[in-house]
């Protein structure tokens, strides 16, 4: 048993609180902390009403962009692990804190800068030494994708796979909130994310592509036909590095034509931008000021209906030599996401991965010192908290993978 600092309040973070104070055998004591400290009081207020034996539960106020704060709060709480679910522009802050304490670390996302649309784990992996001379273990990366879909090739490769060639990871939400347009996280990461340039790896090199350049229809398990584009995403950096057998490794997001129209509007009248415009005198960020106007993503749960599905579609050479094609997925209901935790299934398949994550290192599973992506470490335990835990997994073996005619 031990006790964890849950940074940030959001969706995802609302849905770990949850998750940790379901599991009391692992979790003894919990905090959780944000820039707002009356959204935690709120979470875990709704926590312990649901749930009259959770562990201890309290709260606290934390800036996530000063590495001065952060280190305060970890001394006077002393926890053995901070769960990092802030914004990915706050990684490195509450990494360097955590080196300052003594602190074991995990995120669900990697470090961008603020000034600029990047994905790259090289400014976390610079981390390295420190926190292996430290003896402290850095996680990286343990929510959905990235996270469970490191955790599924790394189970593939142990378990199907005596070569892996070909990795697509396809991610669906076919899910719908009701309203016009609305992101179902982070809407200024979100639409960063989907706005810059594709990217793929084949044959040891880096392709780009535009934004949203490729797609086609692929089939997802109970939802059927669905749009998909290629997108850019970290984990492939990390898994083309881990499996290197692999040969080509893709991401893949479905996007409705309503999202896609509204999506175009807002970059073409400017509200994509991320650099500072003078507005009346004072200085603002446009997408920023969209991010304030659009819906919360945490306030979508009560009226979303449909499921997501996300999985790896992967194929290469079976352990006895033979072609092999494998697909494994999960599908998650909005709906019973919303029922659990107030939250729906975006943030659902983010946050249980989290709370897995750290149940690994806190039980010893996954304690390895240094900075690690989540496929560095042995797939199964994890495995088989993801049923237990909510999300259920299934594999198709020899089935039609549909993504090897798209170039």
């Amino acid at each position: 048993m031990a006790k964890v600092i849950i940074i940030g309040a959001g969706g995802v973070g609302t849905v770990v609180a949850y998750k940790c104070a379901q599991n009391p055998q692992v979790f003894s004591e919990i905090i959780l902390a944000s820039r707002t400290q009356s959204k935690c009081d709120a979470v875990v207020a709704s926590i312990k009403a649901k749930y009259p034996q959770a562990p201890a539960m309290s709260t606290d106020r934390v800036d996530a962009d000063s590495v001065e704060q952060l280190v305060e709060l970890l001394n006077r709480h002393k926890p053995e692990l901070v769960i990092n679910v802030a914004l990915p522009y706050q990684d490195l802050t509450i990494m360097e804190a955590c080196l300052q304490c003594g602190v074991n670390y995990l995120d669900t996302a990697n470090y961008e800068p603020k000034d600029e649309a990047h994905f790259e784990y090289s400014w976390q992996w610079a981390y390295r030494e420190r926190f292996e001379k430290a003896g402290l273990t850095a996680i990286l990366g343990c929510g959905f994708d990235p996270g469970v879909s490191g955790v599924f090739t790394a189970y593939a490769a142990k378990h199907w796979f005596s070569e892996m060639e070909y990795l697509d990871i396809v991610d669906c939400n076919a899910g719908d909130h009701g309203k016009a347009f609305a992101t179902n996280f982070n809407p200024e990461i979100n639409i960063r994310e989907i706005t810059q340039n594709g990217r793929y790896y084949q044959d040891g090199k880096w392709v780009t592509t535009g934004p949203l350049e490729i797609h086609a229809p692929l089939t997802y398990p109970r939802i059927g036909a669905r749009d998909s584009y290629l997108l850019y995403h970290e984990e492939l950096e990390s898994l083309v590095q881990n499996f290197p057998t692999i040969k080509r490794a893709r991401f893949w997001m479905t996007f409705g034509q309503e999202y896609l129209t509204h999506l175009r509007v807002i970059q073409n009248i400017g509200m994509a931008r991320i650099d500072e415009v003078d507005y009346n005198g004072t200085k603002i960020v446009p997408l920023q000021f969209l991010k304030a106007v659009l819906p919360n993503p945490q306030d979508l749960g009560e009226n979303y209906h449909g499921e997501t599905s996300i999985g790896c579609r992967i194929s290469g050479l079976g352990k006895d030599g033979k072609p092999v094609k494998y697909y494994i997925f999960n599908n998650c209901s909005h709906e019973a996401a919303y029922r659990e935790t107030g939250m729906q299934a975006v943030s659902y398949t983010t946050g249980v991965p989290a709370m897995i994550g750290a149940m690994m290192f806190l039980t010893g599973k996954w304690r390895k010192p240094g900075v690690h992506n989540v496929e560095e470490f042995d797939p199964d335990p994890f495995m088989e908290q993801l049923p237990l835990q909510g999300l259920p997994w299934e594999e198709v073996v020899g089935g039609d993978l549909e993504v090897d005619a798209i170039g």
